[in-house]
């Protein structure tokens, strides 16, 4: 019963997040009709290089006109919002991310924390005005966090809901339970859906299937089946890239996950040239499979300084701030085993995220806050961009990989994830030129999402301390929802660990990194 009180705390506050909106007001900058941004640099999302002294202007929450600032008419009727020193690119499309932070205190085991509405606070703050969820642990608490932003009653990105992960539920393959699960993940509001590590190829084919059928998308965080054969079986794109291919693991067997150590020891001994990467690598661009990248949280294991981001401490709640802080410094340790073959990793994964885009691969980017909890939501998808422009790419193609290419995937390309006339006013206003120095990217003066005008400043404000907080009393109107929610959520939690235990039972891993690596316990 102990772990079922305390998946039920989790379940019952994802599932209560949403209840009590405080509204956007507090957090726009103005909402004026017609805007005008003048003098600014434009980064414009195609991979192009920036252009100096551009006027851009806002009206109807679309993009009116851009171009350079002699030549664009400002209406007589606009706020004009003179930006020299400034650069504005399109708002970042966010390909794997959570509304959840998952959290591993050390020597003990994952306690996924669940933050809702501070997350969704976070990617807005920060510069990311659309999300994929890319898994959740409560669809239906993700679906109302989504239905509050679109109604205005909270600050948010706009959010693509992703179901529960699919993983095997049995000894033998069921090709047909988890068709069924796809659907029922459909009926209930899901866009997308997720293929987690214990699924087989004949239940990945299944849920593949099931997907297209209702015209989505399905992704994976694969073990189990490579990425070869995913490619093969029709999968739309894999996560995390090269360290979890497991077709490159000599040891591997048909659907079976192999020990994630092994197959880590093996690849560092690989490089990116040899013939079967090449040949991964030509396979996925073949099929046309996405690879979403997500270097922030491959870093957070590393004994890299730079993968510490003092804001992130911040936001925790108080209680995890001393926690979070110890265990940064406990991987500091560079003559930690862990810490240098995860180095390793990530400089792997760098060099094959460069080689799948020069190959003519769709690369994609996220955050993916989970592992033990070194990155959260927004301040990692800044981060995400750094680490791209260290692996090699130009920093406007690094944007575009955070933008453009999100946005195709999701079929949102003539509506975001680039600055031109007729687009939606998502975009991003930074204090320097990223195309200079991409750290710049942080400095976020503006976020634009549909024309109206947010201050990250305040947005950040109001999540300092939250994250992990469990504010539940002013999410009730009355004690008798408080005490329906607590007894919903019990049950729900209860069911969740039984099949979580015995799933776990069935498909052991040696690791207890969550999400990033499947956990043991």
């Amino acid at each position: 019963m102990k772990k079922c009180a305390v998946a039920a705390v989790a379940v019952s506050v994802t599932a209560i997040a949403a209840c009590g909106g405080s509204g956007v007001a507090q957090f726009v900058r103005t909402t004026d009709p017609v805007i005008a941004l003048r003098h600014v640099r434009i980064i414009d999302g195609t991979g192009g290089p920036g252009r100096d002294d551009q006027s851009l202007v806002i009206a109807d929450r679309r993009i009116l006109a851009v171009g350079d600032a002699g030549r664009v008419p400002v209406p007589s009727n606009a706020r004009v919002l003179d930006l020299p020193g400034r650069t504005v690119f399109p708002g970042l499309v966010g390909m794997h991310e959570h509304l959840f932070y998952q959290y591993q205190p050390p020597a003990s085991e994952p306690v996924a924390i669940l933050a809702q509405a501070p997350f969704a606070t976070l990617y807005l703050a920060s510069g990311v005005t659309t999300i994929r969820t890319a898994g959740t642990l409560d669809l239906g608490g993700d679906l109302r966090i989504k239905r509050l932003i679109d109604e205005g009653r909270e600050p948010g990105p706009k959010i693509h809901v992703t179901g529960p992960y699919l993983n095997a539920s049995s000894r033998d393959p069921d090709p047909e339970g988890i068709a069924r699960e796809v659907a029922a993940q459909a009926d209930e509001g899901a866009t997308s859906f997720k293929a987690y590590t214990s699924l087989r190829a004949s239940e990945l084919r299944a849920a593949i299937g099931a997907a297209h059928d209702r015209g989505l998308r399905i992704t994976g965080h694969l073990c189990a089946v490579g990425f070869r054969e995913a490619a093969a079986l029709g999968i739309d794109n894999v996560e995390h890239g090269l360290p979890f291919d497991t077709d490159l693991y000599s040891g591997k067997q048909p659907d079976v996950c192999p020990d994630q150590w092994a197959v880590f020891g093996e690849l560092l001994r690989m490089d990116v040239t040899d013939v079967s990467i090449r040949q991964a690598i030509s396979d996925l661009v073949r099929h046309g499979v996405a690879l979403t990248s997500t270097l922030a949280v491959i870093e957070s294991f590393t004994a890299r300084e730079a993968a510490f981001d003092p804001r992130t401490p911040t936001v925790l709640a108080a209680r995890l701030q001393d926690p979070y802080r110890a265990a940064n410094e406990a991987r500091m340790d560079a003559s930690n085993r862990g810490s240098q073959m995860w180095s390793g990793i990530l400089h792997t994964e760098m060099a094959f995220e460069r080689a799948f885009v020069a190959a003519g691969g769709r690369l994609m980017a996220g955050v993916d806050p989970t592992g033990w909890g070194g990155v959260v939501a927004g301040f990692g998808d800044q981060r995400e961009l750094e680490l791209l422009v260290e692996a090699g790419l130009t920093p406007e193609q690094a944007i575009k990989v955070a933008t453009a290419n999100g946005a195709a995937f999701l079929y949102e390309q003539d509506a975001i994830g680039s600055v031109a006339v007729g687009k939606q006013a998502d975009l991003v206003v930074v204090r320097g030129n990223p195309s200079v120095r991409i750290a710049d990217v942080r400095n976020v003066e503006l976020v634009f999402k549909d024309g109206v005008a947010y201050d990250p400043a305040t947005l950040i404000a109001a999540a300092q301390g939250t994250v992990g907080q469990f504010d539940v009393w002013r999410m009730f109107r009355s004690p008798l929802d408080l005490f329906m929610m607590c007894v919903v959520g019990l049950l729900l939690a209860c069911v969740v660990w039984k099949r979580t235990r015995s799933r776990r039972a069935a498909h052991a891993s040696p690791l207890t990194v969550p999400e990033i690596i499947p956990s043991k316990s």
